[in-house]
């Protein structure tokens, strides 16, 4: 069965096409672009889901949203175990970790510095804190992340594809001096092949 990934332009939705690339997974793409004005997804994702967020995929009649689930899911149902540490091992706790502080703990200021960027003086109040607190979380992803640049083991796992899209953030921000292991980090992922081909497939983003 083909996957059906429900994809947003500039959005979380390209690591999950990057995974699929990675698991050799055949995959459909329904577009959705952010309004040029807003930012914001477009109404149409509602039909989908009632959040109207992305990326959500089907597969088999089943719908999984949210990042962290369905790179699970994909990994567990599509042939990528190599990419999730074997249970029972340290590198397993280590890995739920970091799925989880890439798209919670380090996520939040992440998204804060985008939304109050666009307040201007209206944000000046909220803007030391944030840099504090975006400062902060940059710098343990950067000293925890290993010199061949992965979070957990030796090798690619689930927890670097989660870690991708804020590392991404974090460089486009303008922290990748600050951060240099991260910025090699998504050096590394922009030179995988199947991220190109995800890239290729899923169209614009960002600076890249």
């Amino acid at each position: 069965m083909t996957v059906t990934v429900h994809h947003l332009n500039n959005s979380r939705s390209q690591r999950i096409l990057w995974l699929l690339e990675e698991l050799n997974t055949d995959y459909d793409i329904v577009p959705y672009q952010r309004d040029a004005e807003t930012n914001l997804a477009p109404p149409e994702l509602k039909q989908v889901h009632p959040l109207g967020k992305s990326p959500l995929i089907e597969d088999n009649g089943l719908q999984v949203a949210e990042s962290g689930a369905i790179i699970q899911y994909l990994c567990e149902r599509h042939g990528g175990g190599s990419w999730l540490p074997e249970a029972d091992t340290e590198d397993h706790v280590r890995h739920l970790e970091w799925m989880q502080f890439g798209e919670s703990s380090f996520f939040v200021p992440v998204m804060l510095k985008l939304y109050t960027g666009r307040l201007g003086e209206a944000a000046a109040a909220l803007a030391p804190r944030i840099d504090e607190q975006l400062a902060a979380h940059i710098q343990f992803a950067e000293d925890n992340i290993s010199d061949d640049l992965h979070f957990v083991g030796d090798d690619w796992t689930a927890a670097d594809v989660m870690m991708s899209f804020p590392a991404e953030i974090a460089v486009m921000q303008g922290y990748g001096d600050k951060a240099p292991k991260l910025a090699r980090f998504v050096q590394a992922i922009h030179a995988r092949p199947a991220w190109q081909r995800a890239r290729e497939r899923g169209g614009a983003y960002f600076m890249w």
